[in-house]
């Protein structure tokens, strides 16, 4: 048996790999990467979308494919475990561009909290109930965005298993 404190960071560690797996996930548009971390029943209660996990991945990959890219920035996180359960509370800001660079819709960020219940099953922490919150939106205003052409400013982010990240898996040289 480990010592409680041991285990209470070992469980903080683990939920917080989670969220950022979650982040990388919704990144790349990994849809199977961001399945994982929830558990099969969980709810997700994200902006106009009210329902399921899979049902949420449906409405997600939708909504995703409007931008050329997006990048999640986790800042402070709390997490509280209590037994096989935790609650955790996230800050982050994420990043939306698109075409055409004018497109309110698809050039802007947003200051949001995750208010996740975790659960730990089968040995495992995953979601099982989400709220995403959302602070504040800015615009992001098209003469405000310098594109670098990529012969000058090499290897660009994908939203595929061709990003640079796929390079490095673990297990392979």
């Amino acid at each position: 048996m480990r010592d409680p404190e041991l285990q209470a960071l070992l469980d903080q560690q683990e939920i917080r790999d989670v969220v950022l797996r979650y982040c990388r996930g919704i990144d790349r548009l990994d849809l199977e990467l961001v399945r994982s971390c929830y558990h099969v029943d969980a709810t997700d209660e994200h902006g106009t979308f009210t329902g399921t996990r899979d049902d949420y991945l449906e409405w997600v990959a939708n909504v995703l494919t409007r931008y050329a890219g997006t990048m999640h920035v986790i800042a402070n996180q709390l997490v509280e475990v209590d037994g096989e359960s935790a609650r955790s509370e996230t800050y982050g800001i994420a990043y939306h561009w698109g075409d055409p660079p004018d497109d309110r819709r698809r050039n802007l960020a947003t200051g949001f909290r995750y208010i996740d219940r975790f659960e730990r099953r089968d040995g495992e922490w995953r979601i099982a109930a989400r709220v995403a919150v959302r602070e504040w939106t800015q615009v992001v205003p098209a003469e405000q965005r310098w594109v670098i052409p990529p012969e000058r400013d090499g290897r660009r982010g994908r939203r595929d298993r061709t990003d640079a990240l796929y390079d490095f898996e673990p297990g392979t040289s």
